[in-house]
């Protein structure tokens, strides 16, 4: 008989993504670095926080529109970029059809393996996300060529330290799908026959390579070959971070604060928004997890920028935990993934679908008629959750 294939929680989509994905293919889902202290501590630290729910007087109807970065959307959440998703075949652009059928707005990553022209096809409130990597000339390139596409704002990374050990080992990911690579793998894809499938129904296979990087006239560098130039290009100045926001003129994103002095530097570069974010713990391990800096960072600059919050949430209540702290929105990145491991577009809408419904019924639960009414009185925080960085 048949799985059904709607799950009722993040949890349950990935443990269909596990048993879908090859191994490799799983393990650099979960990533994380060195301990893994910063990639365990974004989710356990929402545990930390409670509610103090109400019985009476609760509304029928709950608001959960809002707007990020001009764009309005049905509830708040964001896809957040992330790269190379050869979890299915459709990658990004069913990703972008889910959340648009859903009515939310996406990033999507320069190192994602489907053209960004696709992906404003499939969903018109799209982020592009771009690292600081080659020279500026090139950098400028690629803004153009988002901005022609229909991006309607831009998101900079700056959180990344190049670290790669991890305790319990790294999977393998290969430079490209060569012949010799394919029968490499072949152990690990034939035990996963439905991942296979797929990839032979869509009648190629995933070839690794970043097309939003090439070059004018050039073929699609591989995500090792970007990711050695992005190594090699020094870390970007406050500078060059107005410098880069001058150049795109529209809604603009900084990506992996995490300190205050960084968020008023933000502020200074004249950004649009900012994303309270630790790569997901795939950069500088003992990094705390985001939730735990956001309020600091609100006190300091909530009043004068957008703040999303980027990190651990996998429930709708962990949405409301990061709005009420003071979030305008926040950006999932492995949950939609898992979603799209297991069942494709409709797994990404039914991630999408549970994180909104988690919001609506916290909303119930806690007497409010809105998103905009949350406040830090709405959630219990233990003494010593926050950490206050850099200020």
């Amino acid at each position: 008989m048949r799985r059904n294939p709607w799950f009722e929680t993040v949890a349950e989509a990935q443990r269909r993504a596990k048993k879908r994905l090859p191994k490799s293919v799983y393990s650099a889902l979960l990533a994380g670095t060195e301990a893994g202290l910063t990639y365990r501590d974004n989710t356990a630290a929402f545990a930390e926080l409670g509610f103090a729910p109400h019985i009476g007087g609760l509304f029928a109807q709950r608001e959960l529109a809002t707007t990020v970065m001009g764009q309005s959307i049905s509830f708040p959440v964001l896809i957040s970029p992330t790269g190379v998703q050869a979890v299915h075949p459709d990658g990004e652009v069913a990703v972008a059809r889910a959340a648009a059928a859903r009515g939310i707005a996406m990033g999507l990553s320069s190192f994602a393996s489907k053209p960004i022209e696709e992906v404003t096809a499939a969903n018109t409130q799209v982020f592009f996300q771009m690292y600081w990597n080659g020279t500026r000339d090139d950098i400028v390139r690629r803004m153009n060529r988002a901005r022609t596409a229909g991006a309607t704002g831009l998101i900079l990374t700056l959180d990344w330290s190049f670290s790669h050990g991890r305790d319990w080992g790294s999977p393998a990911i290969p430079q490209s799908m060569d012949l010799k690579t394919m029968v490499r793998f072949a152990p690990e894809v034939l035990t996963r026959p439905a991942y296979l499938m797929k990839y032979v129904k869509a009648g190629y296979v995933p070839d690794l390579t970043v097309p939003n990087l090439a070059a004018p006239g050039q073929p699609a560098p591989t995500f090792f070959g970007a990711y050695g130039d992005w190594m090699q290009t020094p870390p970007a100045t406050w500078d060059d971070v107005s410098w880069m926001r001058e150049q795109w003129g529209g809604p603009f994103m900084l990506k992996g604060v995490i300190r205050c002095d960084d968020a008023k530097a933000a502020v200074d570069a004249g950004v649009s928004a900012i994303s309270v974010s630790n790569h997901g713990g795939n950069n500088l391990d003992g990094t705390p997890a985001a939730i735990r800096a956001l309020p600091g960072i609100v006190a300091e600059v909530g009043d004068q920028i957008e703040v999303v919050l980027d990190g651990g949430v996998r429930r709708g209540t962990d949405v409301v935990k990061a709005l009420a702290l003071g979030a305008r929105a926040v950006m999932v990145g492995r949950p939609y993934l898992w979603g799209l491991a297991a069942n494709g577009q409709a797994g990404v809408e039914n991630v999408l679908d549970i994180l909104r419904a988690g919001v609506d019924s916290a909303l119930l639960g806690l007497g409010k008629s809105s998103v905009h009414d949350l406040t830090p009185d709405d959630v219990i925080v233990p003494p010593g959750f926050a950490r206050r960085l850099g200020g």
